[in-house]
C-alpha cells in the first residue's frame, strides 16, 4: 500500500513539474508573440517582427549556413544564385524546392515580393535598396560583422530573429571553444616573436588589396597568432604597393585560390618573381600559403576553421 502511494506521489510530482515547464514556455511564447521580436541590426536599424518568421529570404550567402545550422533552414524560401553551402542549392532551384532571388548584390525585388517573406537577411552591399524595400513593408535585417566577436553577435541576432536562440548560443559556444583551444596552444608555446603576415585579397596593375583592422580577417590572423602587416590601417580592405610590402618584409604571405577563374596573382612562382620580392622573408623562407577562397570569403559559421588553418600555416610545428 505504501509502495502504491509512493508511485502515485512520484507521478503527480512529475505531472506538476511538466505542467510548470509547459506553462512557463507557453507564457514566454505568448509574450513573444504579443510583444513581437525586436532586432537592432548592424546598421542600428530597429526591426520588430510580430512573430517567429515562417518565410525567410537570405540575400547574404554568409548567413545561409548559420540559419541551417541553428535549425531554421526549413523556413527559408529564397536564396541567391551564389549560395552553395551547406547544400547544392542550384539543384534545389532546378527542382523547384527553393527560389533563386538573383545575385547577392543584384537581387530581384519582384521575385522577393512574390515570396511574401516574413523577414529578409542581407548585408550593407544592398544599402541602396533598403529604403525602397522597407517602404514596401518588407522586414529587412542587415548583418556586417567586422570581427570574430561581431560574427558571434550576428549568429545570436539571427537566432533571436528566427526563434532559435538556444541553438545559436550553443553554436557560438562551440566555435568560441574551438578558437580558444588554438589560442591556448599558441600561448603555451611561449612564442618569442609572432610572424608578420601579408594577406593578399586581390592584385592588379593598380595595386594590391589586403586586409585592414576593420576586416574580420584581421581578427582571424590575430587569433591565429600572427601580426597583420596592415593592422594599422582603418580601411577594411586597403590597397598597397610592391614597395610598401617589400619595406615591411612579411614573414608569411597568404594568397587566395581562384574564384572561378585564374588567381589575380597568377601563381605562387609569379608572386616570388615580383620585382624586389626575392628579399622578403616569406619568399626566402618559402612561407607562401594558398588558402581556399571558398572557405575564406565569408565571415560566418566557419570562423573557427579559418583560425585553425591560418594557425597551422603560421605554426606548423604546433598544429600539424
Amino acid at each position: 500500500m505504501k509502495k502504491g502511494k509512493l508511485i502515485i506521489a512520484l507521478v503527480l510530482s512529475v505531472i506538476i513539474i511538466m505542467s510548470t515547464i509547459f506553462v512557463g514556455y507557453s507564457t514566454q511564447f505568448s509574450r513573444q508573440s504579443r510583444d513581437g521580436i525586436t532586432i537592432v541590426d548592424s546598421q542600428g536599424y530597429k526591426t520588430t517582427l510580430t512573430a517567429i518568421p515562417d518565410r525567410i529570404i537570405v540575400i547574404a550567402p554568409s548567413v545561409t549556413p548559420i540559419i541551417f545550422e541553428i535549425g531554421a533552414g526549413d523556413k527559408v524560401v529564397g536564396l541567391t544564385e551564389y549560395d552553395d553551402s551547406p547544400y547544392n542549392f542550384s539543384a534545389w532551384f532546378a527542382t523547384g524546392n527553393m527560389t533563386c532571388v538573383g545575385g547577392f548584390s543584384t537581387p530581384n525585388l519582384e521575385t522577393i515580393i512574390s515570396l511574401h517573406p516574413d523577414v529578409i537577411f542581407t548585408t550593407d552591399i544592398n544599402s541602396a535598396m533598403l529604403p525602397n524595400m522597407r517602404d514596401l513593408g518588407l522586414n529587412v535585417i542587415v548583418v556586417g560583422p567586422k570581427s570574430i566577436d561581431d560574427i558571434f553577435q550576428t549568429i545570436k541576432l539571427i537566432g533571436k530573429a528566427t526563434g532559435t536562440e538556444n541553438n545559436a548560443n550553443i553554436l557560438v559556444n562551440r566555435l568560441n571553444n574551438q578558437i580558444n583551444t588554438v589560442i591556448t596552444t599558441i600561448n603555451a608555446a611561449n612564442i618569442a616573436q609572432k610572424p608578420v603576415v601579408y594577406c593578399e585579397i586581390w592584385s592588379s596593375n593598380a595595386g594590391f588589396m589586403t586586409v585592414g583592422s576593420n576586416s574580420w580577417i584581421n581578427d582571424v590572423i590575430d587569433k591565429a597568432g600572427g601580426i597583420n602587416m596592415f593592422s594599422h590601417s582603418t580601411e577594411e580592405y586597403p590597397t598597397t604597393s610592391l614597395e610598401v610590402i617589400i619595406t615591411n618584409n612579411p614573414d608569411v604571405i597568404l594568397l587566395p585560390t581562384d574564384m572561378g577563374g585564374a588567381p589575380s596573382y597568377g601563381s605562387v612562382n609569379a608572386v616570388k618573381n615580383r620585382p624586389g620580392w626575392n628579399t622578403i622573408n616569406a619568399v626566402t623562407d618559402n612561407r607562401i600559403y594558398v588558402l581556399d577562397a571558398d572557405l575564406f570569403n565569408q565571415a560566418g559559421i566557419r570562423i573557427a576553421d579559418q583560425v585553425q588553418i591560418i594557425a597551422t600555416c603560421l605554426y606548423p610545428e604546433l598544429f600539424e
